[in-house]
């Protein structure tokens, strides 16, 4: 008899409607990646391709043309690249740093239920979030505290940003009381408390609101735009938006579409390399109100 058990295979039939949607489900995932990797891979593809060749050249382009790289020596030669080099990781470095020391701050004081003006600052910041003076109110505010043509304004006004702050006060507010408790028994003040107990236990969420900070310095060019006016002070992403929209270089050449392409894949790869080492925490970091297991 338990021989036959054995021997007898269960099979859990799934109803039509469900295979169907799991079937509709992947199509799309596949779609979506395919739209996601076509472009990316035709700028990888053209900024290995040579010039002349790839001018010639319409459509999509899935594999170089004439492989070379000429575009990359002509990106590595420009002595703007790596001036912006220098000043975007200044950038991102400092600002992430500062970023993540005040936006834990924060969310450690609007995260303690016995804080009485909690409520109120509570709402100021989600205020913030939704309403704001505008551009020229925030270009004023900034050239009138004496922060106009600094590398420091591309940093200091956006120490704090409220969504990363929501998330990181609401990964906060998930542990336990009974830990705070314990360690102000034993005398531990909040500095203790926050760096010592409750950061480590929220890390996840630290690394994705340090990712999500890292990038938007990286990738940021606007505010460069307002109030750096020293070109020894351009981040690299500036530098990228002059190759892109001038037709000429600084020394008289042409600017083909290659060297665009190399110059877009050489301000890109610093990011994809840091993320797969980042990506394990974005599950347990971004879904805070997950069941834990």
């Amino acid at each position: 008899m338990t021989a036959m058990n054995k021997s007898q295979k269960t099979t859990i039939r799934v109803p039509l409607g469900e295979r169907i949607f799991y079937w509709a489900d992947a199509a799309l995932m596949i779609l979506l990646c395919v739209i996601i990797l076509i472009p990316l891979v035709h700028v990888v593809a053209g900024s290995f391709s040579e010039g002349t060749a790839y001018m010639g050249h319409s459509g999509l382009l899935l594999w170089p043309l004439n492989p070379t790289l000429e575009a990359y020596q002509a990106v590595f030669k420009n002595q703007d690249i790596w001036t912006g080099y220098g000043n975007t990781l200044i950038i991102v470095v400092v600002g992430t740093l500062l970023d993540m020391l005040f936006t834990l701050v924060a969310a450690y004081v609007l995260s303690r239920k016995n804080y009485m003006l909690k409520r109120f600052f509570t709402v100021m910041v989600v205020f913030s979030m939704y309403f704001s003076g505008g551009m020229i109110p925030f270009f004023l505010v900034v050239k009138e505290v004496g922060l106009y043509k600094s590398i420091w304004a591309l940093i200091i006004p956006s120490l704090i940003n409220v969504f990363n702050l929501i998330i990181l006060r609401t990964a906060m507010m998930g542990v336990p009381d009974s830990l705070e408790e314990s360690a102000a028994l034993d005398g531990a003040g909040h500095l203790t408390i926050l760096f010592r107990i409750i950061a480590p236990l929220v890390l996840p969420t630290l690394a994705v609101v340090a990712l999500y900070y890292a990038v938007s310095h990286w990738n940021s060019w606007f505010n460069a735009l307002l109030f750096i006016k020293n070109r020894q002070q351009y981040p690299l992403q500036l530098i990228l938006r002059e190759i892109l929209i001038l037709s000429d270089s600084d020394d008289g050449l042409s600017l083909s579409e290659t060297i665009q392409f190399a110059t877009i894949v050489v301000a890109t790869v610093p990011v994809l390399c840091i993320y797969p080492f980042i990506q394990k925490y974005f599950v347990k970091g971004v879904m805070v109100g997950a069941v834990k297991g």
